[in-house]
């Protein structure tokens, strides 16, 4: 691996500030590319969570620049018969309100009334939120580490304690503890010769910040999944409001008085269903597009599988005691991949239980030192501008 620039805290705080949010993440993921290469270098050349921030990161820009969920979604639904029926109850609606429209206009007009680019703009809002919230607390704190402690050729107990004690004590997501043990451990990985203790100390530093990582992200992470969810009874009158456009309060009577006497109970339980099957084909896509993750070589993980892996021999049987007691607290299926895939990604522990296993299967993988962009990607990276070609 040739050694290669550092990022710096100035690199990170200049990325940071970026107001494009797919500019950012690609920057983002190439930042981590190199703070992890640069631990590696002195840690035997695994990885560490940077490597894994890297692809997690290389992912989350799929769904911040929304790539095809929206035709995707169209095509989902425009095979559904809810749709259709949706748009044969509003026709009737449409009459009692004075106004004569076709299916086909109909059809149209729920579309747009549903909206579903507003709906994978928020998902993609709070991805890239996220995405930047990680960075600039934990992809700050590896640059730092790179330029106090890397450099120490002898372990230097005074030092790494100047750098811990900046870090907040406490549990996330507003403590640092984790990440206070988990850079004690790298630091003592770069003074290890046995092979053994170096790794496991590198996975259990990997997971202490991943489950610091994950408690801080579990905000933006519910946030992007429920992104598409809109009520039936807004969804409604959005789109009986949009029939007459000018009708102001007249509409809001003639609403009133249509429900009131049982006119729209038709076209009420048909919107209900219509936005139901909507909702459930967006957050199918967003979560398809949240719960995989491409590593190099097309290694594609569907996070919702159980891994379809193996533990590499050096990570077969543990003995390091904390992290034992770490994947006590985080695995309920320790030394096995049964079950873990993770149901929902929303839940904070079926989460941490897929990284657990994920971390210890790909830890001791090169592969995951590769770069996440070419040679002519990144070139146009190092000059603020967003590539062409597949991302």
């Amino acid at each position: 691996m040739p050694t290669q620039t550092i990022p710096t805290m100035v690199d990170v705080e200049r990325i940071a500030a970026l107001p494009d949010a797919v500019l950012r993440n690609l920057l983002i993921t190439q930042c981590y590319h190199e703070l992890g290469l640069a631990l590696a270098e002195r840690t035997g050349g695994h990885a560490n969570w940077c490597c894994f921030a890297t692809w997690a990161s290389k992912q989350a820009g799929q769904t911040i620049r929304k790539e095809d969920l929206g035709r995707a979604l169209e095509a989902a639904l425009g095979s559904e018969a809810n749709a259709l029926e949706a748009a044969q109850a509003l026709k009737a609606a449409a009459a009692n309100l004075g106004a004569q429209l076709k299916i086909q206009e109909l059809l149209r007009l729920i579309w747009r009334t549903y909206n579903p680019q507003a709906a994978f703009e928020r998902s993609s809002t709070a991805v890239a939120r996220g995405n930047l919230k990680v960075f600039e607390e934990i992809g700050r704190e590896f640059a730092r580490f790179h330029a106090q402690c890397l450099p120490d050729l002898t372990y230097n107990a005074e030092n790494i304690t100047r750098f811990v004690e900046q870090l907040r004590p406490g549990e996330a997501p507003e403590g640092q503890q984790y990440l206070r043990q988990a850079f004690l451990r790298y630091y003592q990985a770069l003074f290890t010769t046995d092979e053994k203790t170096r790794n496991e100390l590198l996975l259990l530093a990997n997971l202490e910040i991943g489950f610091h990582e994950q408690t801080r992200l579990q905000p933006e992470i519910l946030e992007a999944l429920i992104a598409p969810v809109i009520s039936p009874q807004e969804f409604a009158n959005n789109l009986l409001k949009a029939l007459r456009p000018e009708g102001g309060w007249v509409t809001e009577v003639s609403l009133f008085i249509l429900r009131l006497f049982g006119r729209l109970a038709n076209f009420d339980a048909a919107i209900e269903s219509y936005v139901a099957g909507a909702q459930r084909q967006a957050q199918l896509l967003i979560t398809e597009a949240m719960m995989t993750i491409e590593l190099p070589h097309n290694q594609r993980l569907r996070l919702g599988d159980d891994l379809a892996a193996r533990f590499p021999t050096a990570f077969e049987h543990l003995t390091n005691q904390d992290l034992l007691g770490l994947l006590a607290q985080i695995d309920p299926t320790p030394d096995s991949l049964v079950e873990s895939g993770a149901v929902y990604w929303g839940d904070l522990p079926d989460r941490m239980h897929f990284i657990a296993d994920m971390f210890r299967c790909f830890q001791l993988s090169t592969e995951l030192l590769e770069a996440p962009f070419d040679g002519e990607q990144t070139t146009a990276l190092k000059e603020n501008r967003i590539p062409t070609g597949r991302l």
